[in-house]
């Protein structure tokens, strides 16, 4: 059995589902797709924590389903535009445990994580696959992956 690492990017999946299909990710059916014949070495999704028992409970099932849940304080500038990003945080994971896994898989459309796809694969040799909403996802984020795995109709809510 080979053995593999998720990192999921919860706030991606979540506006770009809503924004193409108006629904929610299904993160039981991506467990049960993306885990299939393998063992999970790790698992992580990244949120944004505002502090409300409607997302306290949404990181209650991400955890149930077998995620460790990693949270950052959702910042509010003066401007009124608001901060709370992940990249670096999962960039780090990522790299402490590709050379331990088979297998990372991606769930994001950024296209900033094309170089730590490309970084990933060559200094590994890690598969990746990459989860995203085709319309919204960077095309050298796709190009960079091992795989492309649309998240469509079989993945949503």
């Amino acid at each position: 059995m080979s053995k593999i690492a998720l990192f999921v990017d919860v706030q991606n999946v979540y506006y770009t589902t809503r924004e193409s299909y108006g629904r929610r990710f299904d993160y039981n059916q991506f467990w049960r797709q993306a885990t299939a014949g393998h063992e999970v070495m790790a698992a992580f999704a990244y949120a944004i924590d505002r502090g409300d028992e409607k997302q306290r409970q949404f990181q209650n099932i991400l955890s149930a389903i077998g995620f460790t849940v990693r949270l950052k304080p959702f910042i509010q500038r003066q401007d009124g535009s608001a901060k709370g990003d992940w990249d670096v945080g999962i960039a780090i994971d990522v790299m402490e445990v590709a050379p331990k896994v088979d297998r990372v898989v991606l769930v994001s459309g950024d296209g900033d994580f094309d170089l730590l796809v490309d970084k990933v694969r060559q200094s590994y040799d890690v598969h990746v696959d990459v989860y995203g909403v085709p319309d919204l996802t960077a095309r050298s984020l796709m190009q960079a992956a091992s795989r492309f795995v649309p998240i469509d109709h079989e993945l949503l809510l």
